[in-house]
């Protein structure tokens, strides 16, 4: 029998609990017990970036944390950034740069591009690289995705004068 612990978290501004599986990952308890999608399963090693997720207001990867850690947390998935309005900057900015293709890395790489163009807004491209560089995206090459960060920064710098 497996053991179960109930956890209390926040996600997405709203507050609940839940009994969850000792060993069941954040991401795959969003994904199956919210049904929360937008996060995705990739490699499950942390490794590829497509299950990054914002705990406490911290980038990881919900594939190496588990959900019983996130008690007391709040967590905030794509869906609540896209929500909230958080990210139509970098979403517009997406689809103008024609940064995304398949999509499957695309929430991943979206939570990380935020929480750069909050954190350093005037980020240089070589700057966005290396904050993105935990996130792999196999069809695009980056250089659309650089270029929409980028174009996000500048519009956020730009307000910000």
């Amino acid at each position: 029998m497996e053991t179960t612990i109930e956890i209390t978290l926040t996600v997405n501004g709203e507050r609940l609990t839940r009994r969850v599986a000792a060993r069941q990952h954040l991401v795959d308890f969003l994904r199956d017990e919210l049904e929360l999608t937008g996060s995705h399963a990739g490699c499950e090693h942390g490794v590829c970036g497509a299950c990054t997720l914002r705990v406490d207001g911290e980038i990881v990867r919900g594939c190496l944390m588990l959900a019983v850690q996130a008690d007391g947390a709040r967590v905030d998935t794509i869906e609540g950034l896209s929500d909230s309005g958080e990210i139509v900057e970098l979403q517009r900015a997406f689809v103008e740069r024609n940064a995304l293709q398949c999509g499957f890395c695309t929430p991943g790489m979206l939570i990380a591009a935020a929480d750069l163009v909050a954190r350093k807004p005037a980020a240089t491209r070589e700057e966005i690289r290396e904050h993105l560089s935990g996130n792999f995206c196999r069809c695009t090459g980056y250089h659309a995705i650089v270029d929409a960060v980028e174009t996000a920064c500048r519009a956020r710098a730009g307000r910000k004068k």
